[in-house]
């Protein structure tokens, strides 16, 4: 049964003469409690908070003292108390309320500075189980959400960002706090705790391997406000939920503006995608365009690579993000920017390489330290109307897979290589999507197409456009192996890509026309292995 409120109106104006501040990440805390000092707000504190306010030299009451009972159980209980959250939660324009706290000598709190236990860095640290557990916050979300819910007498600062604002609203008040802000800061202060205990709520799914929680809770922090979304009439912001996860969330930025909405989107494809490439097999690149890779290469070295995925579709790669799975050096850096180029990703930048990509100042360079593990557990969130879907991280490497050969001819080595090159990268292609590839490199690519047919052909123009470009007598495309991230539902799509020069084909299989498409590259003397796993990329 739903509380019926009273209806008591809320005071716009409410002097803070008593404060209890108790904070984990203490940045801040002494300047802002002597501002308050200085006002002649009686302070209040706990535990470590309070050892550092006596060590300024303010006179701050420990919060036993105004209970009558000790910090116990390492400090696990201290504020869990009447008198405390009767403090913060008493209506005082109630009578009743009023009446209670003469009753029990509970006295009113008017604002309270709560930071909570530092989970989510715990986590992101990769701490074990029991130390993770130890710090998971419990009366820091109690008083918070208590000090929330009375903001129509309570402020409550979660942030130190905001220790200015609330001084500076004391300073103009004569003391006292707006109404206003005080519900901007409970509305803060709620998506504070949602933020945290989603940390914990997911952190015990992944532990526990619990893949789909009858409760999913999704949230994070406020990196950054965005200028726009995808378009500029759109709103939008970059929030970080914590992952441990090397990336754009995690990157540093060394040099060029804002990543925009767009571009975070297509840096994170990117990076993900050379990823596929573990560094120790050498040089990777890979330049991604709306989501969507226009060139994947491997070499000898990080520039010959850069330049192999360049050749495949270099009118696309124009404006577009390069994500490195090695350490930047100056040949590459020199190559790079002879093309306009938004973004460059990469696990590390050698100083020569910084200093020519200066000479470009709004192209952004990223490094992470390094690669994401592609095989790692995860979760992926999409939003639809009125819901979430949640899925785990394609995580399969056509490496783990056992492959299949179904036609009378078995693929060389040189083109199951090819194969696998392909198959990794239809894995980040939008579907319906077709790869060709030739000696780790791009050929063509068709991403995103209703029909597939349509995809091979797109992919094949491709590369007949890269191989006029690049003077070739005839595009790559020719002894190629191709990749479809799913099923040929029909031997056309296939009869496509043999048409565009391809001799090996890998692809999941499943259809329920497989023996048609199986007796189309038999006739063609085209080799096919089926992987058994698709990769639909919507």
């Amino acid at each position: 049964m739903a509380v019926v409120s009273k209806k008591i109106p809320a005071p716009d104006l409410v002097r803070v003469r008593t404060a209890l501040l108790s904070v984990s990440d203490k940045t801040g805390i002494v300047e802002f409690a002597q501002a308050l000092h200085q006002r002649g707000v009686r302070l209040l504190s706990t535990g470590g908070t309070h050892k550092t306010l006596a060590a300024a030299g303010l006179p701050v009451i420990d919060v036993s003292e105004v209970t009558g009972f000790p910090e116990i159980m390492d400090g696990r209980v201290k504020t869990l108390h009447p008198l405390v959250h009767g403090g913060l939660l008493s209506i005082r324009d109630d009578a009743e309320h009023v009446e209670a706290m003469k009753a029990h000598g509970i006295e009113a709190i008017d604002l309270s500075v709560i930071n909570l236990y530092p989970f989510e860095q715990v986590r992101a640290a990769g701490g074990d189980y029991p130390t993770t557990v130890e710090n998971i916050d419990i009366g820091g979300p109690a008083m918070i959400r208590a000090s929330a819910k009375n903001h129509a007498y309570v402020t409550v600062v979660t942030d130190a960002a905001d220790y200015p604002e609330v001084i500076a609203a004391l300073s103009d008040n004569d003391g006292q706090t707006t109404y206003a802000l005080r519900q901007r800061l409970a509305a803060k202060a709620y998506a504070r705790t949602a933020a945290y205990d989603a940390a914990i709520s997911n952190w015990f799914a992944e532990a526990l391997e619990i893949d789909m929680p009858t409760y999913r809770a999704i949230g994070g922090v406020l990196k950054e406000k965005m200028r726009y979304g995808e378009n500029p009439h759109q709103s939008a912001g970059f929030y970080v939920t914590g992952e441990n996860r090397p990336g754009v969330a995690t990157a540093t930025l060394l040099q060029g503006k804002q990543l925009s909405y767009n571009n975070i989107n297509d840096t994170d494809a990117a990076f993900e995608l050379v990823a596929e490439f573990p560094p120790e097999n050498g040089p990777a690149c890979a330049i991604i365009k709306h989501a969507n890779p226009c060139g994947v290469a491997t070499g000898s070295s990080l520039v010959e690579a850069y330049k192999r995925a360049l050749a495949c579709d270099s009118t696309s790669a124009f404006g577009g993000i390069i994500a490195l799975n090695q350490i930047l050096d100056g040949e590459t850096a020199q190559e790079i920017v002879k093309l306009f180029t938004e973004v460059i990703i990469a696990p590390e930048v050698t100083e020569e390489a910084k200093a020519i990509i200066a000479a470009k100042p709004n192209l952004r360079l990223l490094t992470t330290g390094a690669l994401p593990d592609p095989r790692a557990r995860g979760v992926m969130a999409k939003t639809v109307s009125g819901g979430l879907l949640v899925q785990s991280r394609d995580n399969v490497m056509v490496e783990d897979l056992e492959l299949k050969v179904v036609t009378k001819r078995a693929p060389t080595a040189t083109e199951l290589e090819d194969m696998k090159f392909a198959f990794k990268i239809a894995k980040h292609v939008k579907s319906n999507a077709v790869i060709y590839a030739k000696d780790g490199q791009t050929a063509g690519i068709g991403a995103g197409q209703m029909s597939r047919v349509d995809s091979a052909r797109i992919a094949a123009l491709k590369a007949e456009d890269a191989a006029k470009a690049l003077g070739l007598a005839e595009p790559l495309t020719k002894g190629s192996a191709v990749a479809s991230e799913a099923f040929y539902p029909f031997a056309d799509g296939l009869l496509a890509a043999i048409a565009a020069g391809a001799t090996a084909v890998i692809q999941p299989g499943g259809s329920m026309r497989d023996e048609e498409v199986i007796a189309a590259a038999d006739a063609h003397g085209v080799a096919m292995v089926f992987t058994g796993i698709r990769h639909f990329r919507h």
